[in-house]
């Protein structure tokens, strides 16, 4: 069997569920908007992408989605990372049980979830009131921005734990145990020996989990305020609330664009240090 005839499956999955579909989507945000099925016309019509880039309704709308994904991620690294550290350091019998506790909400629906928080910061919900009971006063969390974030990090969390458990695992503890001989203190030998090794799952975390929170629409729709405007809810009202589906294709466009370009600087900055 030929190298061809190998690759050729994947070359056709890739035309088939990847390349065409978004040759569509770029070619319906270069059409205009039309009364009828489907609600565009297909042309050659750069309105909609200049609308994108000029408008500052969705400017600030990616703005947010960048802040809010950039925010989600460095929370997820802060307590990813000890969670995982945690897991790979601890004795054989107990790492897989830790792996199962972090992989158990993945067995429920991700609709349930989220919804369930909904009743669990509501105004009587049970965590409100017992805020409510140590502020001496009424504490409303349910469509602010700290249930906005505590819904994202709590459903992008094990995305962050995994690859940093798999890239930790790996680390020789020889390597350790030899900076500790030379007289290095534990916080130094975290800084100098464990991180430096375990940042290809460090990038890793971060590239999983700022990808899809840019995108994010269901959490900002039942946990957010009015005020999160994201672009995955942006996206969502052009495509079926205005029905201008151009708009949401140019949308659509520009957030890939974004998510091509943040990870390619970010490998690009990570080689740059390794030479």
């Amino acid at each position: 069997m030929n190298r061809v005839s190998v690759l050729l499956p994947v070359w056709c999955w890739l035309l088939v569920l990847l390349v065409a579909p978004l040759a569509i989507v770029a070619a319906i945000s270069l059409g205009e908007a039309a009364d009828g099925v489907p609600p565009f016309t297909l042309g050659f019509s750069l309105d909609s992408l200049r609308t994108v880039w000029t408008d500052p309704f969705y400017r600030v709308s990616f703005l947010l989605s960048l802040r809010v994904a950039g925010i989600s991620t460095l929370c997820c690294l802060l307590l990813g990372y000890p969670a995982a550290l945690a897991i790979a350091r601890a004795p054989e019998r107990w790492r897989d049980p830790l792996l199962l506790a972090i992989m158990l909400p993945f067995w429920t629906g991700f609709l349930m979830r989220v919804n369930a928080w909904i009743g669990i910061l509501a105004d009587g919900g049970w965590l409100a009131g017992a805020l409510s009971w140590l502020a001496g006063g009424p504490v409303r969390l349910l469509y602010t921005d700290a249930a906005l974030y505590l819904g994202m990090v709590y459903t992008y969390l094990p995305f962050m734990v995994l690859p940093l458990y798999a890239s930790l695992s790996r680390l020789d503890p020889a390597l350790g145990e030899a900076a500790a001989d030379l007289g290095a203190p534990p916080w130094l030998r975290f800084v100098r020996v464990t991180l430096p090794l375990s940042m290809p799952g460090v990038a890793a975390g971060c590239v999983l989990v700022f990808i899809p929170a840019v995108g994010e629409y269901v959490i900002p729709e039942l946990l957010g305020g009015p005020g999160a405007q994201l672009v995955g809810r942006v996206l969502w009202s052009e495509f079926f609330a205005n029905r201008d589906w151009p708009m949401a294709s140019a949308l659509a466009v520009t957030l890939l664009v974004l998510l091509l370009v943040v990870p390619a600087t970010v490998q690009g900055i990570w080689s740059l240090r390794r030479r």
